[in-house]
C-alpha cells in the first residue's frame, strides 16, 4: 500500500492559487470530481466542510490533509496541491499551508483509509520530503519526491 498507488498524474496540482481554506476546499471537490467521474464536487465538499467542522485538517508545518469516506466512490483516490504563497487554512501552529493532500475513500474501506491516512502523515511530515515537494518542478517531480519517502519509510 503506498500513496503513489493512488496519487495519479491528473490529480496534481503545483501552482494553487487560493486566498482561503473555503477556496482550497472547493477546487479540491472539483479536482475530485474531474479524477473521479462518479463523484459530484457539491458532495465533497460537504464532507470536506463537515470534517473540517470537527477540527482543522491543517496538522502544521505547512501540511494540511483534508480527508472523508463518499458513498459512491470506487477506489480510494489522493489528490495534492501545492501553494507557493501559502494559503491560511487554521492550522494546528497558525502557520499557512503550502502542501494540501486530499485522500478521499469509498465509504466501506476504513481499514485502509486509516493506514493510508497514517502513511501520508508520516511521508508529509518529514521536513526533506516537504521541501522536496516544494522544490518540485512539476508533479513528475513530486512523486519522485514522495516515491523517495516512501521507499524509507514504513
Amino acid at each position: 500500500m503506498r500513496i503513489l498507488d493512488y496519487l495519479c498524474d491528473n490529480c496534481i496540482e503545483t501552482d494553487l492559487e487560493a486566498e482561503s481554506k473555503e477556496d482550497v476546499l472547493r477546487l479540491l471537490a472539483e479536482k475530485a470530481e474531474a479524477v473521479r467521474p462518479e463523484l459530484k464536487a457539491s458532495d465533497v465538499f460537504g464532507v470536506l466542510k463537515e470534517r473540517e467542522a470537527l477540527g482543522s485538517t491543517g496538522i502544521g508545518g505547512g501540511i494540511a490533509i483534508p480527508h472523508g469516506k463518499l458513498q459512491g466512490l470506487e477506489r480510494l483516490t489522493i489528490i495534492l496541491f501545492r501553494s507557493m504563497k501559502g494559503v491560511p487554512f487554521d492550522s494546528l501552529d497558525k502557520r499557512p499551508v503550502s502542501v494540501i493532500c486530499l485522500l478521499l475513500a469509498p465509504d466501506d474501506a476504513a481499514p485502509i483509509y486509516l493506514r493510508i491516512l497514517a502513511r501520508v502523515s508520516r511521508v508529509l511530515k518529514d521536513q526533506k520530503t516537504f521541501e522536496g515537494l516544494m522544490a518540485a518542478a512539476d508533479a513528475a517531480g513530486i512523486k519522485e519526491v514522495i516515491g523517495q519517502a516512501e521507499s524509507v519509510i514504513r
